[in-house]
């Protein structure tokens, strides 16, 4: 894209972005994928949800990615792992499964060796490790493990209030969430909080207006958005603060015109997808991400047939929708969260305003 003087696209490159995302596949074998290995059915979760909101996912050979997803299970564990015979690992398993659900294939796993699985990483505290074989514990494996027996319909298998006392224990003096009690505040980390809060039945953290501001803080003169002070701009913070605050109901608290043309702005005029930032390489992570944060800032051209991404599950709505756990939680037929009903608010809409500095 050059050295970022140059100009920039000012609209969503739709066409771009799906012949970019389908080139992946002819390029497994390239270093810069091979590099990816671990993590690429991941990877494959950010290629089908970015071309379901581009209205494209019937582009992709479903068997395919299916013989791929299930290639990736490691029947002794329970689990997926990132690629063919990685072990398995709560990040990846999460990736699978919402890959599955997308194309409403759950009956090609056991549910319930999937569902022991994720329960065995939980620990006393009610925290999560990763994988059996690392002690690493993580907000992160908390959101993945929640949201993957939400998905499984496996709930009971969890502490739920173990897991929601232990998430409680990393709030900071912010209002935000780190990794770990008293580890510093991160846009992720409290993404995956609130999200595993939503789907405890507790969306609406103490501290939220003191946590709404920390996240409007996020947006730089770039109109960008960082994940913590002093920190560059990066395209995927525009999903994590945005689903975050649209979960919170205050989209409103940033400036959604300029985050629109910061992140359209990140195009590859040229080859499609997206970048992390202005000028440089696109990839497939903050492709999906970025066109996720554009989705819920009520971008027109995305969306698809699946009704635009739900901040919570990363999923289509309509997919949501028919998930029997969500329904109890309260989502809606339409695959709208509770108390929601609507597209979250955008800049111009009706929500109580940003209290003064």
């Amino acid at each position: 894209m050059g050295d970022g003087e140059e100009e920039v696209p000012t609209i969503l490159l739709r066409d771009k972005h799906i012949e970019y995302i389908l080139s992946l596949q002819d390029k497994q074998d390239s270093p810069e994928m091979l590099f990816a290995d671990h993590r690429r059915l991941s990877g494959v979760y950010w290629a089908v949800s970015a071309l379901d909101l581009l209205g494209a996912r019937d582009r992709l050979e479903k068997e395919a990615i299916l013989d791929y997803v299930m290639s990736c299970y490691r029947e002794e564990e329970g689990g997926f792992g990132g690629h063919v015979d990685q072990d398995a690992h709560i990040l990846y398993t999460l990736s699978a499964l919402q890959v599955l659900v997308m194309y409403d294939a759950l009956d090609r796993v056991d549910v319930d060796a999937v569902s022991r699985f994720v329960g065995s990483l939980q620990q006393p505290d009610g925290s999560f490790i990763g994988s059996p074989t690392s002690p690493e514990v993580d907000t992160r494996f908390s959101y993945c493990a929640l949201l993957s027996v939400t998905l499984l319909n496996r709930r009971s298998v969890l502490d739920l209030s173990a897991a929601g006392a232990f998430l409680a224990s990393c709030t900071n003096f912010d209002g935000g969430y780190g990794c770990i009690p008293d580890a510093e505040s991160h846009a992720g980390q409290i993404f995956c909080v609130l999200a595993a809060l939503a789907l405890l039945g507790t969306p609406t953290p103490p501290a939220a207006a003191q946590l709404c501001e920390w996240l409007a803080s996020r947006q730089l003169p770039c109109g960008g958005l960082n994940g913590r002070p002093d920190k560059k701009e990066d395209v995927c913070y525009s999903w994590w603060v945005v689903a975050s605050l649209s979960m919170l109901g205050r989209v409103g608290w940033i400036d959604a015109t300029a985050l629109q043309r910061f992140v359209l702005g990140c195009q590859d005029p040229d080859a499609g997808g997206v970048a992390d930032r202005v000028g440089d390489l696109p990839d497939v992570f903050h492709t999906f991400f970025g066109l996720a944060a554009l989705d819920l800032l009520g971008v027109g051209g995305l969306g698809g047939s699946g009704g635009g991404v739900d901040p919570v599950f990363a999923l289509p709505r309509q997919v949501v929708a028919r998930l029997p756990a969500a329904r109890d939680l309260g989502w809606g037929e339409d695959g709208r969260a509770p108390e929601s009903g609507s597209k979250a608010p955008t800049a111009t809409a009706a929500v109580p305003p940003m209290p003064a500095a």
